[in-house]
């Protein structure tokens, strides 16, 4: 059986290109994440890894699309080969039968993580960029009111109550809760 997998990395983005791509191939059975590709936690794809068997081909537009970094690509077409699967790209014309269609498997795997180290990267850069110009401050504080905050820690410094029982009480995160223990030297 022929199986598409299909990613955009947000639901803004629009998967039609390689949709296109897939009913050319003649696609029988399609899975579709519109998910960040960093990981493998991605419900379509762990529906397609669990779905596909011995003599199916996994087709994607690139490489790019099943994986983000070289360790995650090789586990997943290691995956495929055991299971007598076999994966195609489009883009990258990867045959993962022969040593060489393997290693430019590896290749183009680095370049995909590559890439998305640059894409964070560049976007790191602008944030201090948009910060240093004053455009960007990060999230605005929760405000708590301090009496309030001081008397709960007291009764949890106390063991009246829990720690989770005073981030309930006042209505924050463990981060947060935490953060303004340290910050109040309490």
């Amino acid at each position: 059986m022929r199986v598409g997998y299909v990613r955009c990395s947000t639901v803004e983005q629009n998967e039609a290109r390689q949709l296109k791509m897939m009913e050319e191939q003649a696609v029988e059975k399609l899975f579709i994440d519109k998910a960040s590709g960093k990981n493998t936690e991605r419900t379509e794809f762990r529906a397609m890894m669990a779905y596909v068997r011995e003599g199916d081909m996994v087709i994607v537009e690139s490489i790019s699309r099943i994986a983000r970094n070289t360790r995650d690509l090789l586990s997943i077409v290691a995956e495929l080969t055991e299971k007598g699967v076999e994966f195609v790209s489009l883009k990258e014309s990867i045959d993962t039968t022969t040593p060489q269609g393997r290693f430019m498997l590896t290749v183009f795997g680095a370049l995909a993580e590559l890439e998305r180290e640059s894409i964070l990267e560049r976007q790191r850069e602008g944030i201090e960029i948009a910060k240093s110009e004053g455009k960007y401050k990060g999230r605005k504080p929760v405000d708590v009111d301090e009496a309030r905050f001081k008397a709960v820690c007291a009764r949890w410094r106390a063991g009246e109550i829990t720690a989770r029982a005073a981030m309930d009480e006042v209505s924050l995160k463990p981060n947060t809760f935490y953060r303004r223990v340290k910050e109040m030297g309490l």
